[in-house]
């Protein structure tokens, strides 16, 4: 038996009921029944400060087993890593049959405790530092998802319209495409914030203080607490934490969006014209002046009223050609382009794809670049980019031609090979025992000749330029009036 529903006694039965209407006596709409449920009248002033906007009973929500199912399929979804206790997410199913019952009653009676985070480093885009991840464990993560599912609809109407992280409905193209409608209105200067390690710099203290604005089942808070305080296993030593909340959790983004919201409504209120995607912010202005002003202004609040930190190295104002935006850069007239730090990680992806000692098969090679670039190129479908996409699809078939000479090893099979691809013999041979080097005869005339585009067409590798075209063909009218292609 799973958390997914099986046949039994001619009706479905969800995985978590029986625990759940058995666990410990618990009224699961919180105001009735054997009173099992209830919770004390006490409540911290802060939660009582403003309107609250769940109910003092959501944990029943919170353990239900509708709510617990959908959870479990979520995280089997999203697959993931095993956490420090070495649980991975198919073992997770059989963890629940055996524990159902004690995992719903400690939600309920607010008693449940996670575990150790497991610490993992990864480089950061371009190679400039390490970013810190932390990945609960999968029963953790079951936890925080089903939190997750009750908190997220009704936190998340509250959020301001120019956030774009992390919510559903929302995504990178919405606030590219916001960004252009300021900037074509005139508002060519940014003040481009960025905050230095966010997401280990997340203050506890106000995080629970949001959080109690809209949560006043304190068997809740009392769990989330100490999600945020878990410590993290790193390297074999035990960290304590006290602030920031890890990456890798479910729950982070919700909890990014909360502190940062606070930001969102001042700059509302001042009349700002403003991008936030998670803790990338980007606000416009008319005047180099008035960025500085906004700048120094915003920082005061972020590092004083929210304590967190502005890099100033990387913060900027400056006109909007001379900044990106999640991987763009926009121009005067408002048109995206794609960023050149962008475009380096393209590259670097596809030389570490391509590279010639691999030991796999050509065709498995392009099977593996197609993958990524079409999700790379319908990211960026948005962008002015045909010409330098043209001269990337080049620079690569170039990558792989490399990669085919190499194969064929030696002197009479690279002649055999081209002259079967149909270069005359003479050539061929001329080719074959030149001495140069894999990467010099790749780009001679022979080695276009006998491994042409057609040839490529033919292997199945998709042109980067030719999908973005067709994205942009396909694309609704919106799209097609964002996006203007240099043909």
């Amino acid at each position: 038996m799973g958390v997914e529903r099986q046949q039994g006694s001619g009706k479905q039965q969800d995985f978590f009921d029986e625990a759940l209407k058995a666990s410990l006596g618990h009224d699961v709409t919180g105001k009735g029944g054997t009173g099992a449920g209830t919770i004390e009248e006490r409540q911290s002033p802060t939660a009582w400060a403003e309107p609250l906007a769940l109910t003092r009973y959501v944990m029943e929500e919170v353990a239900s087993s509708a709510n617990l199912n959908q959870a479990y399929k979520r995280v089997k979804a999203n697959k993931g890593a095993p956490g420090v206790d070495g649980m991975t997410v198919p073992d997770l199913r059989d963890w629940i049959a055996g524990n159902r019952e004690r995992l719903i009653a400690s939600l309920l009676d607010g008693t449940y405790r996670p575990s150790l985070v497991r610490g993992v480093e990864i480089p950061k885009p371009g190679g400039k530092g390490v970013r810190q991840l932390g990945i609960p464990t999968a029963v953790d993560r079951l936890v925080q998802q089903a939190i997750l599912q009750v908190l997220d609809p009704v936190l998340d109407p509250t959020f301001s319209a120019s956030s774009f992280g992390f919510r559903p409905g929302r995504g990178a193209h919405d606030a590219l495409r916001q960004a252009r409608d300021y900037v074509r209105d005139g508002y060519a200067i940014v003040v481009d914030l960025d905050l230095e390690k966010f997401f280990d710099r997340v203050n506890h203290d106000i995080v629970m203080a949001r959080l109690a604005r809209h949560i006043a089942d304190p068997r809740l808070l009392v769990i989330i607490r100490r999600f945020l305080q878990a410590g993290m296993l790193s390297g074999g030593v035990h960290v304590e934490r006290q602030e920031g909340t890890p990456q890798g959790g479910p729950l982070s983004p919700l909890i990014a969006n909360l502190i940062l919201d606070d930001l969102d409504k001042e700059l509302e209120r001042r009349g700002h014209r403003f991008c936030r995607y998670a803790d990338d912010c980007n606000i416009y202005v008319r005047s180099q002046a008035a960025g500085e002003r906004v700048m120094a202004s915003v920082t005061a609040l972020l590092e004083g009223k929210l304590r967190l930190r502005v890099n100033q190295a990387k913060s900027a104002v400056a006109h909007v050609r001379e900044r990106t935006f999640l991987g763009h850069r926009l121009t005067a007239g408002g048109f995206l382009s794609i960023a050149n730090k962008s475009l380096t990680r393209l590259k670097e992806r596809l030389r570490a794809i391509t590279r010639r000692n691999r030991g796999i098969s050509l065709a498995a090679m392009i099977a593996q670049t197609n993958a990524f670039t079409t999700g790379w190129v319908t990211y960026y479908r948005h962008a002015r980019a045909q010409t330098v996409l043209r001269e990337i699809d080049s620079w690569l078939r170039r990558k792989l031609r490399c990669v085919r000479l190499k194969q064929c090893k030696r002197t009479m099979t690279i002649a055999t090979f081209l002259r079967e691809n149909g270069v005359p013999e003479w050539q061929a041979w001329i080719f074959a025992l030149s001495g140069k080097g894999w990467w010099r005869l790749s780009g001679s005339p022979q080695a276009a000749h006998g491994m042409p585009n057609a040839w490529f067409d033919q292997a199945g590798l998709s042109s980067l330029a030719l999908q973005h075209a067709a994205l942009n063909r396909t694309g609704n009218r919106r799209d097609t009036q964002y996006v203007r292609p240099v043909v």
